[in-house]
């Protein structure tokens, strides 16, 4: 045995939602609030078909992310990796399956939320080619 770990991905179904959630709540960094309750999160997946992504070794969630986009820009959300499983390359894998999702519906650009306190976070964007937006201020209110 070869100790090889068969990691599969495949698009982030609604019947996923309660390992995610599971897993969110396991991440540092990664805060599950208002808009990720499970009818919020089956609406997102309908409006974005085919870009949320789930992995997966043997029947075990290992790492989720949602993606989608508003017709302009691409928004990646909640990228979330077993931290036991951290290393494999299986954050880079889901993003860069999302980012080819959103070419094929033909975005050019994504963006990301990363909290400032989440320096890990910061780091593992940074480093997989993301940058910092100057001038930009992330902003948001209830509707």
């Amino acid at each position: 045995m070869s100790g090889k770990i068969d990691i599969q991905t495949r698009e982030f179904a609604i019947a996923d939602y309660d390992a995610a959630i599971e897993l969110w709540k396991k991440v540092e960094g990664l805060d599950v609030a208002e808009g990720d309750d499970r009818e919020t999160i089956r609406r997102f997946l309908k409006r974005n078909p085919g870009l949320s992504r789930i992995a997966t070794v043997g029947s075990s969630t290992v790492g989720a992310v949602l993606c989608g986009h508003d017709g302009r820009r691409g928004y990646i959300y909640h990228l979330a990796v077993d931290p036991a499983r951290h290393g494999l390359g299986i954050g880079r894998r889901l993003i860069t399956e999302c980012l080819e999702g959103l070419k094929r519906v033909g975005l050019e650009r994504a963006n990301i939320l990363v909290a400032k306190d989440n320096p890990r976070g910061l780091q593992f964007w940074r480093r997989t080619g993301w940058e910092d937006l100057d001038g930009a201020a992330a902003m948001g209110r209830d509707t």
